[in-house]
């Protein structure tokens, strides 16, 4: 059985000196460095708080994690200043969060057009998304991506006995994971 904070051993999940301590940070002004001794904003101190809880489950854009401060009702000013305090300690990175993300999707068997999508959902400036996804595989992994998502459905292809409309399965299935009618006219010629 899982408890917040403790693994099933009873061990504590997070060793404490890993857990970090935010009762000394204040919301970052010009000139000003953000760790101080004196007490910080209730506001600004609840919502790093909660900015934290949030990042501690999984990595976040800084855009979804402006977004969700929002949403628990912090006003945008208070949102934009524990964004900025998050990247200012490392928690928030995009550049990091955005190659973590395109590794994940391509991983999963998604091609060029649906990780780019994907990434613009998630709020990341089009400049990263084009500099990361620059950086990505080329032509020829997405084609053995494509190959590999399409040998997992390969027995529901098979059903199909007229091979003209199987082939127009294929091509929607791909196109719906995101790939080039390039890299699907090359799989199905095969």
């Amino acid at each position: 059985m899982f408890v917040f904070g403790r693994s099933r051993r009873g061990i504590p999940a997070f060793p404490k000196h890993k857990i970090p301590n935010i009762k000394h940070i204040e919301p970052p002004k010009k000139n000003r460095p953000i760790m101080t001794t004196q007490d910080p904003d209730p506001t600004f101190k609840s919502a790093m708080e909660t900015a934290v809880r949030i990042l501690t489950r999984r990595n976040h854009s800084c855009h979804e994690l402006r977004t969700k401060l929002i949403r628990k009702g912090i006003s945008r000013e208070v949102a934009t200043e524990v964004q900025a305090a998050c990247e200012q300690l490392n928690y928030l990175d995009d550049r990091r969060m955005a190659r973590f993300y395109v590794d994940e999707l391509q991983a999963k068997g998604y091609g060029f057009y649906f990780v780019q999508k994907a990434m613009r959902t998630k709020g990341f400036a089009q400049e990263l998304i084009d500099l990361i996804l620059g950086q990505a595989r080329p032509e020829s992994d997405e084609i053995e991506t494509a190959r590999r998502a399409l040998e997992k459905k390969q027995r529901t292809f098979e059903r199909e006995k007229d091979p003209g409309k199987r082939r127009e399965k294929i091509y929607r299935y791909l196109y719906s994971r995101g790939f080039s009618s390039s890299v699907i006219a090359t799989l199905t010629r095969r």
